[in-house]
């Protein structure tokens, strides 16, 4: 009787399940707080699982495939230039619903 042997768990497959489990959380919290920065937080949250996801599909046994790895990098730089937009967009948000400045109490106009 012959015995198999398990196939080994690869690096590969240790980011993928890292990746996917940062998506879930990511979702979880995107759907679950109202904060509009906590909500863009989660959309990065998600992000970087995919690229774990990714990368980690990326890697086999023998060889590195150099697709998913520009993809990666190329979602980060877009990650990054829509995170700087939607704080950009957060922060006027927040001055709009902010309340104009009616002027210190106490202080006349001489």
């Amino acid at each position: 009787m012959e015995l198999l042997a398990p196939e080994p768990v690869f690096a590969g497959h240790i980011y993928a399940v890292t990746g996917a489990i940062l998506t879930a959380l990511g979702f979880y919290a995107f759907i679950v707080r109202r904060h509009a920065l906590r909500q863009l937080l989660a959309v990065n949250v998600v992000g970087a699982g995919v690229f774990l996801i990714l990368g980690g599909l990326g890697r086999g046994p023998d060889a590195i495939d150099p697709m998913p790895q520009a993809l990666v990098i190329t979602g980060i730089v877009v990650a990054v230039a829509l995170t700087a937009f939607g704080a950009a967009m957060i922060v006027r948000l927040a001055e709009a619903a902010r309340p104009p400045d009616q002027g210190k109490a106490g202080k006349t106009d001489a």
